[in-house]
């Protein structure tokens, strides 16, 4: 049995190239790498591809630095004023502790003045300008100081009466910055309110200060730089299998290696299996490509054969072998067309097409040329597959004309859903039966082969069953031929994958 196309072939321009695989890889590998993989770039250079978006590398330790430095100027900040404060407490609690000295000692002598009954521990209140300084002073009396004020005398703060410890600094001496504590008492005996008061130079305080600062500076940058170079590490390190697939996947474009190495961490791994899943996809695209072409070369070869044959001989009926060999070669040309066309659409997984639609279109269609024929539809109307609208106009085409041409007159499609109903995925039945004569079963399968005919006295060439069978496997589909059981001719079951 022969059968005739129902829809036009492609254009040339959907073959595919057998070399097609690598643009398709390169643009798969530009979020892995970082940046697009230019064909015929060296993979292993350190130039940055123009069109980039940077490293990978820089910008991980960039972030690292900026947040390492953010914490630890933040930590810096916090620690040089908790140690600054306690530093000025220790500094405090000395001035205090001599204050509180000054007070349990002191008592009036025989004409009111104030006097320590011992002596203060530090020589340096006995020389002048030593830096620590006391001073007493009441209203209405003399103030008595230390020999270290020699002729000068502390200034007083604030006026309040009270028995709280007051502390500030002062500037009031030149060249010599003062931190001074101060507080009120009244001695036994007395009704004056005397203050006392102890200062120190600060000079001491701003050195220990100083050094903490230069110590936390120091201490802070050696670790922010250790923290750099361990984040930078960890970069390099972490990301090398990645420079090891870019080195790989350049060992694949020149030929050194097939696939790329999958003994990598797991986190890239099953990135790495898709990919050389890719390159198998590719691969047996451009085989496929290659075969189909050598395939239509063999074809063409025949008919061109007998072409040239026939004018050498200049037989009578030249033209007529002309077209009859020309039809028969457009034939195999529409038939691979066909096939690269539906091996290049296959990829996309948004194919879909609705049945009912295509089957209407190729009902008008032989039916205007096949006017003597009956042909009903029935099924669900709503059932969709995926499939480019034109190859299954291709399909069905083939089928209906096949049964039509076959046929005594009837033809019955019907379109049913395998499996439950609503179910996700699955199959979509098409049942293609005519009255004819039908097939025996030993002849089924040889049928469906490219050029195969039972029916010499009809025009064909026998692609008509081969296209639809080729294109059907391309999207998943298969195509079976078995005897109808209502007409008695031959019935064809085309199941392609469900939308």
């Amino acid at each position: 049995m022969a059968g005739g196309s129902a829809g036009d072939a492609g254009a040339p321009a959907d073959v595919l190239p057998a070399e097609g695989w690598r643009p398709s890889l390169a643009n798969g590998l530009r979020l892995l790498l970082g940046r697009p993989l230019r064909i015929g770039a060296n993979v292993d250079g350190d130039a940055p591809a123009r069109g980039t978006t940077g490293s990978l590398t820089r910008r991980m330790i960039g972030v690292a630095a900026l947040w390492i430095f953010l914490l630890l100027f933040g930590g810096g900040i916090a620690l040089d004023r908790v140690l600054r404060s306690a530093i000025t407490r220790n500094f405090d609690g000395q001035l205090e502790y001599v204050l509180t000295a000054m007070i349990a000692s002191a008592e009036l002598g025989p004409d009111g003045e104030v006097r320590f009954n011992r002596q203060l521990g530090d020589q340096r209140f006995l020389e002048p300008y030593s830096g620590l300084y006391w001073q007493v002073a009441g209203q209405g009396a003399d103030p008595f100081r230390s020999r270290s004020l020699w002729d000068r005398a502390l200034p007083r703060s604030h006026t309040a009466a009270d028995a709280a410890d007051h502390i500030y600094d002062t500037d009031a001496f030149r060249n010599e910055p003062l931190r001074i504590m101060e507080r009120d008492a009244r001695l036994p005996g007395s009704n004056t309110l005397w203050r006392f008061q102890v200062a120190q130079t600060r000079q001491s305080l701003n050195e220990q200060t100083r050094a903490l600062r230069q110590t936390l500076i120091r201490s802070f940058a050696a670790l922010g730089l250790g923290l750099i170079l361990m984040a930078a590490l960890q970069a390099t390190y972490g990301l090398w299998p990645l420079r090891r697939i870019r080195r790989e996947i350049g060992a694949v474009r020149t030929g050194a290696q097939a696939r790329v190495d999958e003994r990598l961490p797991v986190e890239i791994a099953p990135m790495v299996e898709e990919l050389n899943k890719l390159l198998d996809h590719n691969e047996r695209q451009a085989e496929e490509a290659r075969r189909h072409a050598g395939n239509l070369a063999h074809a063409l070869k025949t008919p061109l054969t007998v072409i040239m044959n026939e004018a050498t001989a200049q037989t009578p009926d030249l033209a007529a072998t002309v077209i009859r060999e020309a039809m028969t070669m457009r034939r195999q040309v529409d038939h691979h067309l066909a096939r690269a066309r539906a091996v290049g659409r296959r990829g996309s997984g948004q194919s879909r097409s609705d049945v009912w639609p295509s089957l209407s279109a190729v009902e008008r269609a032989v039916c205007r040329m096949h006017r003597h024929i009956t042909l009903d539809l029935t099924g669900d109307k709503t059932l969709a597959v995926r499939v480019e609208r034109q190859d299954l106009d291709e399909m069905l085409g083939n089928l209906i004309e096949n049964a039509a041409k076959y046929g005594q007159g009837r033809v019955f499609v019907t379109v049913s859903r395998e499996g439950e109903s609503g179910a996700a995925g699955g199959f979509v039945s098409i049942l293609v039966e005519d009255d004819g004569v039908g097939i025996p079963e030993a002849q089924r399968a040889s049928v469906l082969e490219r050029g195969a005919r039972l029916d010499t006295g009809k025009p064909g060439t026998g692609l008509g069953l081969a296209i639809v069978r080729d294109v059907a496997e391309i999207y998943g589909g298969t195509i079976h031929l078995g005897e109808s059981e209502d007409l008695g001719g031959l019935c064809a079951r085309l199941r392609l994958p469900a939308a």
